[in-house]
């Protein structure tokens, strides 16, 4: 080899060499972009969920708190990463999950209750929906159905809908709940697949309703940063909604929110504002042009599941009451969320938000016991709520 060469190979690869470690260091994962100056150094990452079974002696059903006149028990157990709920119409309790990739199944047998893995093996089916006796599944960029499910319970051969819904494939918010309106569709939100950014609001950020078969696809509600739990109110069939606020803008900013859809295509705000507060990380459009939330929910708090009581077994002043379950907070130096609420609307039409379902929390020491996740009213009136973190379900009733 020339001897002229050598050197000059070398130092060509010492030139490139800083540049090929920029082009292979991997960008930081979605939920670490986006930090304010403030943030810049925080230690603060999500919670790792516990997928393995949480024995009945160490739930922390003894330590929660409902109103007087109400109680809490365990309903079930064994259902690592529990989150969203539904019920068939023969009484079997369908279960999805994120994490662990799993739908569980809860039937009652004679005087036990049965827990099952119904199907596994999925990315994050964390929605589900009833109908017609058919069991609709969402996970990430996948939509399934199985029919006749309850009577399927033991070999499912599930439908793949998925080209014809044709949802976005980016893992990050992609993870939803997903139910029929009173219109006979089916709704399905899709977060963002960053933490702060101003993306294609045709494909993000949005909820959207198809026919059962996917067709028909129609924008119900824009600007819509990463809900996960809605419900249709009862009387007037309105879409209901939560949302969470971006993470890394500071303990106290921006709050996460309760929306009113009131009309097919509405923008929310996001990213530029988020619950009335102005995010100085985006320009070009102001609050005052979105309508402000319905309700502010609180900082971090992780709304979930989020459902319209339409029971009787529950007092007059609960009944078609909103209940959230907030799974609670991990971007923020003091816990928050951590249990469920109830959200009434007074004289006046003033939305109120009160404590329900507490005890996860523990302020003292810093800590949670649990994440509540899902709600469902059962036809005898009680409410089921699940517990993602213990993979449990605790069922409320009131004492008459």
């Amino acid at each position: 080899m020339n001897p002229h060469i050598v050197p000059a190979l070398a130092s060509a690869a010492l030139l490139l060499a800083p540049g090929l470690a920029l082009a292979q260091a991997a960008p930081p994962p979605a939920w670490a972009q986006g930090r304010s100056p403030e943030m810049a150094n925080s230690t603060l990452a999500p919670h790792a969920g516990r997928l393995t079974v949480t024995p009945p002696d160490q739930l922390p059903t003894a330590q929660l708190r409902v109103p007087e006149g109400f109680q809490v028990e365990l309903w079930a157990h064994g259902l690592p990463g529990a989150r969203v709920m539904v019920r068939g119409p023969n009484g079997t309790v369908f279960v999805g999950t994120r994490g662990i990739g799993r739908v569980y199944a809860v039937r009652e047998e004679g005087n036990e209750r049965r827990v099952s893995t119904f199907m596994q093996g999925l990315q994050q089916p964390s929605g589900l929906a009833i109908r017609d006796g058919a069991l609709y599944i969402s996970a990430i960029n996948r939509m399934l159905r199985v029919d006749n499910v309850e009577q399927n319970l033991s070999n499912p051969q599930p439908v793949d809908l998925t080209s014809a819904f044709n949802l976005p494939e980016a893992p990050h918010h992609g993870w939803t709940h997903i139910a029929f309106g009173p219109d006979g569709r089916l709704y399905v939100p899709r977060g963002v697949p960053c933490n702060i950014c101003d993306t294609d609001g045709e494909r993000y950020a949005l909820i959207a309703s198809f026919n059962p078969d996917g067709t028909d696809r129609r924008i119900e509600a824009r600007g819509v940063r990463n809900s996960v739990g809605f419900d249709f109110h009862p009387r007037t069939g309105q879409l209901w909604f939560s949302n969470h606020g971006r993470d890394w803008a500071g303990n106290d900013n921006p709050s996460d929110t309760l929306h009113v859809n009131l009309r097919r295509g509405e923008h929310h705000g996001f990213p530029w504002c988020a619950s009335g507060w102005q995010d100085p990380a985006v320009s070009g459009r102001l609050c005052s042009e979105f309508p402000p939330p319905a309700l502010i929910l609180g900082p971090h708090v992780a709304p979930i599941g989020t459902h319209f009581y339409t029971g009787t077994a529950f007092p007059e002043r609960y009944r078609n009451a909103l209940f959230i379950a907030n799974r609670g907070s991990w971007n923020r130096e003091r816990l928050a969320g951590y249990e469920v609420v109830v959200v009434r609307e007074e004289e006046g039409g003033r939305l109120v938000q009160e404590p329900f379902l507490t005890g996860f929390r523990d302020d003292a020491n810093q800590r949670f016991l649990g994440r509540p996740a899902g709600v469902l009213t059962m036809p005898d009136g009680s409410m089921l709520v699940s517990d993602e973190q213990n993979g449990a379900i605790f069922r409320i009733s009131y004492r008459r």
